[in-house]
This record gives C-alpha cells, sequence and structure tokens, in this order.
C-alpha cells in the first residue's frame, strides 16, 4: 500500500512541478482550446491498437499452448487496459489478465501469454523508434538531435546485446526469450506489431495537432516513441508525469514550447483513460473465461 502511495505521489508531484516550471496558464490555454476533432481520431486510433493487442495476445497465447477467442481477447484487454490506467505500477492489468486467464490452461502458461505478448509490443516500438533515429542521424536537414540521437541509439543497441545474451541462456527467462524472438519473425505478428505502434504513435500525434502543435514527420518515430516509453518507468499511475515530462523535455526539438509538451501529455493520457472506459462493464459483470480452452502444450520451465 505505501509503494501505491508513493506511485501516486510521485505522479502528482511531477505534474505539479510541470505546471509550475512550463506555466500552468499556456497548458491550460491550449487544454481548453484543444480541436475535439483531432481529440476524437486520437480515440479511434488508441481503440484500433486495443483491438490489434488483443489479436496478438490471443496469437502468443495460441504458441504456449492457451486458446482464447478473439472476442475474450478483446475483453480481457480492455480490463487490463482500465486497471493500468487508474492503478499505479502500470502492470496491476496485466497480472489481473493473467489470472482470469488461467482457466484456459494454468496460471504460468497464462502469464507467459501476457508477458510474450506485452514484450513483443515493446520490441515493435523499440525497433520502430530504432529506425526512425537511424535515418534522422544518417540524413542531414532534420530535426538536430545531437547527442540525445547517439544515447538513444546506444541504449538500444545494449538492450539488443543484453537481449541476446540472456536467450542463450539454459534457463526459464531464456528459453521464453527465445520463444517470443520466434514470434517475432512471424509476418502475422510483424504486422501487429506495426499496426499496433502505428495507431499509439497517431494517437499521441493527433493529440499534439489537438492542442496546436505540428509535429514533423521525423518525430513520429523519434520524438513520440521515446516520449512513449517514459511510460513504462514504474514509479507512476499510468505513466502520468513521466510521459508529461519526457514530452516538456523533447518539444523544443521540434520548436514547440515545454508547456506544449505538458498539454499534448495530458491530452493523451485523457484519451487513454477514455479508450478504456468500455471496460466499465466488465467490472460489473465479470463473466467467467468459458469460451476459451488449452491444447496442453507442456509449460516452459
Amino acid at each position: 500500500m505505501t509503494v501505491r502511495w508513493l506511485k501516486l505521489a510521485v505522479s502528482t508531484a511531477c505534474l505539479a512541478a510541470l505546471l509550475w516550471w512550463t506555466d500552468a496558464a499556456a497548458v491550460v490555454e491550449r487544454l481548453q482550446n484543444a480541436d475535439m476533432m483531432w481529440i476524437t481520431l486520437a480515440l479511434l486510433a488508441i481503440t484500433a491498437s486495443t483491438f490489434a493487442m488483443a489479436s496478438r495476445w490471443k496469437i502468443a497465447a495460441s504458441e504456449i499452448g492457451v486458446q482464447i477467442t478473439y472476442p475474450v481477447a478483446v475483453r480481457e484487454y480492455y480490463l487490463a487496459q482500465l486497471i493500468n490506467t487508474v492503478l499505479p505500477g502500470g502492470v496491476a492489468g496485466d497480472v489481473t489478465r493473467a489470472v482470469r486467464a488461467r482457466h484456459t490452461a494454468d496460471l504460468n502458461r497464462a502469464a507467459q501469454s501476457v508477458m510474450a505478448e506485452r514484450l513483443l509490443g515493446q520490441i515493435a516500438v523499440l525497433a520502430f523508434m530504432f529506425v526512425g533515429f537511424a535515418v534522422a542521424l544518417l540524413v542531414t536537414g532534420g530535426l538536430e538531435f545531437g547527442q540525445l540521437g547517439w544515447v538513444v541509439m546506444t541504449a538500444l543497441a545494449g538492450c539488443i546485446i543484453v537481449a541476446v545474451a540472456v536467450s542463450r541462456l539454459e534457463n526459464a527467462t531464456g528459453r521464453f526469450l527465445r520463444m517470443t524472438f520466434q514470434l517475432t519473425r512471424r509476418p502475422v505478428v510483424i504486422l501487429h506489431g506495426l499496426i499496433t505502434t502505428l495507431c499509439l504513435v497517431f494517437g499521441f500525434y493527433a493529440c499534439a495537432r489537438a492542442t496546436g502543435v505540428i509535429m514533423p514527420a521525423e518525430a513520429l518515430a523519434t520524438l513520440i516513441p521515446l516520449i512513449l516509453c517514459a511510460m513504462l518507468i514504474p514509479l507512476s499511475v499510468g505513466g502520468w508525469g513521466w510521459r508529461e515530462g519526457a514530452a516538456a523535455a523533447l518539444f523544443p526539438i521540434i520548436g514547440a514550447p515545454a508547456s506544449a509538451g505538458v498539454a499534448t501529455g495530458i491530452t493523451y493520457g485523457v484519451v487513454l483513460l477514455a479508450a478504456a472506459l468500455p471496460a466499465a462493464v466488465i467490472l460489473v459483470a465479470q463473466p467467467p473465461l468459458d469460451t476459451a480452452s488449452s491444447k496442453g502444450k507442456p509449460d516452459l520451465p
């Protein structure tokens, strides 16, 4: 309980500090004048990403021996997203998804299916960002990232090296990573990764447009994925605070004020919450997972 309150305090403190540092009046003005057409487009993009991610979970679960129908996958993903959005840490919803899916096989395989799907999503975003920064650093005349670009590329390269090294270990983690990496070679998984990444990126872009910021094309594969990665920091509630802080720090690169970054981050957070609200029905009904079954594949030890 103390950790949860700490995460809530961190998000609140970060937002308060950002509003003080960037000029709260400017942030509020952008939010009040937000373009509802662009917000609607952002909501549609996030909704589309939810359906695509649910489909990816179904595919990953099938590889592990957990058979989940697509309607069940969508329902459970909505519930997980709502929980992740409103509770500290950003993983409580995934834990819930695994626990509820255990009825289709067992808790071990259900948890592996959830972790594999989340990892596939992060791999897609990081690969998209890696290509974006590589092109930005090699092609002149675009955004000037300076040392930031090389720091990001070095960090991503380091992640790849560590992941490959761990995947070669003969333990449960190594076998799990090898299985997940094999999934990344499947065309259908690559397609799902591209669709979900583009939807999430466009959702943030649309929120920027809604608050009066026109982002250059280079930012779609560089700054936006980097800002979204800030939401992965577990010391927060739904990424609040870190997302807005990253946007405030990075928006000056595209010639926008830090206040615009905070306003865009807040708008994106609200859109994420609105996109997850259909899960409210699940919280009332809580039907059992009775439309799935297990192939009986052995667990990954």
